[in-house]
């Protein structure tokens, strides 16, 4: 495997870079046009015959383009840490106190949040000494209504009756199994009565939702965020590139476990 790797990257490098060879070296001399184009034949006919060979160059790249991106999305949190340790009004699960910080954008109508949902869950159930913020970020409102109806709620019941219940609320929307534009005003209206949370919001505490809501949204633009679900892992000071972890989309678990252990390092 390693002699094919060696060939291909010999057949990939004379399709790619011997075109550009400078005849500026020493006796060196740029190949004719009739000699670029046969190496580009032989580079082509090596690939096709060993396709295993696109792939592994193709994983390689994917690896290293998300690694590029996960620095850049890191350096984000890191600039916009102080924001991101600015609760008044979002909903908040855990000690004040707590070393780590886990923040969650999410959209009630997003899919992938609802797949997050209860992997969120088991890891806020054994992690009790971590804090955990959710921010609704209402990126399906402009198709579907019912993602502001549900956030502008979730965010009155957790100003009127604290976060064990906005919980319950939160959870309870997404057990619903019911998302992109199948959520309803009927089952947000069930989630909001089975916590014993009934009553529709007011005009005011709407007023204070939809500022909450839009400083989330400005938030996630700063992160450079491009989805939900959105999750940010860190310290809640002395954070690092080394103990901050930016996770954009569904992941299982364990990989929240490894994240918040980073983070508790810092």
């Amino acid at each position: 495997m390693k002699q094919t790797l060696k060939m291909a990257t010999f057949a990939l490098a004379m399709s790619t870079s011997l075109f550009s060879v400078q005849s500026g070296a020493t006796g060196a001399e740029t190949f004719s046009p009739e000699q670029q184009a046969r190496i580009g034949e032989i580079a082509a006919d090596y690939l096709v015959a060993h396709p295993d060979v696109l792939i592994e160059v193709s994983k390689k790249l994917q690896a290293r383009q998300q690694a590029m991106q996960q620095q850049t999305y890191v350096q984000s949190a890191l600039k916009t840490h102080r924001l991101l340790m600015q609760l008044d009004g979002v909903p908040v699960k855990g000690p004040a106190d707590s070393k780590v910080i886990v923040t969650e954008f999410f959209d009630y109508e997003c899919i992938a949040c609802s797949m997050m949902a209860p992997v969120m869950e088991k890891v806020m159930a054994a992690n009790a000494d971590v804090r955990f913020a959710f921010r609704d970020w209402t990126i399906f409102a402009a198709r579907y209504p019912e993602s502001e109806q549900a956030s502008r709620r979730g965010l009155s019941i957790y100003r009127k009756h604290g976060a064990d219940t906005y919980m319950a609320f939160h959870n309870g929307i997404y057990q619903t199994g019911h998302n992109e534009g199948k959520l309803t005003a009927e089952d947000i209206e069930k989630a909001a009565v089975a916590t014993s949370a009934g009553g529709n919001a007011s005009e005011d505490s709407n007023a204070a939702s939809d500022q909450i809501i839009e400083n989330n949204a400005d938030l996630a633009e700063m992160l450079g965020l491009t989805g939900t679900p959105g999750i940010i892992v860190m310290p809640a000071e002395n954070a690092t590139p080394d103990n901050t972890t930016v996770i954009p989309g569904v992941v299982s678990e364990q990989v929240m476990q490894q994240a918040i252990a980073r983070a508790a390092k810092g």
